[in-house]
């Protein structure tokens, strides 16, 4: 069995497909190189299957006889299941490739598919995964953060993130401005802020 590149991300690759030959055929090819991967017959057996935490992404056939891979894709949607989609068809169409790709489908290849397409595809999608975890963890870190906080310290909070001074929003609050200080520095040490710039990237991140 020839050992994946070191530049291959390490994932889980779910393969949901209808056609038996072209469930073994991906199957082996992506082991070859190193991947863990489950194979499903239909819609159900994936959706029944528990989804990790690590790097995951799905290989869905677009033509499926139960449920198109387009319905499969809204389902997933639907239900907050933020897996990377590699579509693959034997009957591409531009239409349905831009409505995939619209929907957030990482990759849309037709068969037969090449070796190096659907390895490239899946480390794309790989990665993408990856990111999206690193970012999911990380807006979630921030989050509790900004839960500690009491509600004048989000006041504060909010008020040095709007670029205002230590005075004006004292001004604003009808609270001294060295109370404002003490909160300030609450808010900075409570959020793992080094500094103001640090504090509003936080607030980017949640939207505020």
């Amino acid at each position: 069995m020839t050992a994946a590149p070191a530049s291959l991300p390490k994932g889980l690759v779910h393969v949901l497909d209808d056609d038996a030959s072209v469930r073994t055929a991906l199957a082996r090819l992506l082991r070859a190189v190193g991947y863990e991967v489950r194979i499903h017959a239909t819609a159900a057996s994936y959706l029944l299957e528990p989804q990790g935490d690590g790097p995951t992404c799905l290989i869905l056939d677009v033509r499926m006889p139960e449920v198109s891979g387009l319905e499969i894709q809204d389902a997933l949607a639907r239900l907050r299941i933020t897996v990377p989609i590699i579509f693959l068809t034997g009957h591409g169409d531009i239409p349905m490739s831009v409505k995939a790709m619209r929907a957030g489908a990482s990759d849309f290849l037709t068969k037969p598919v090449k070796r190096e397409q659907i390895v490239a595809a899946v480390s794309t999608a790989l990665e993408r995964h990856a990111a999206g975890n690193a970012d999911r963890a990380q807006i979630g870190e921030i989050r509790t953060r900004y839960d500690s906080l009491t509600a004048r310290e989000r006041e504060v909070f909010h008020g040095v993130v709007a670029g205002k001074l230590n005075k004006q929003i004292a001004a604003q609050l009808d609270i001294a401005e060295r109370t404002v200080k003490a909160h300030r520095s609450q808010v900075m040490e409570k959020m793992h802020a080094a500094s103001v710039a640090d504090l509003v990237r936080q607030a980017e991140h949640l939207g505020k």
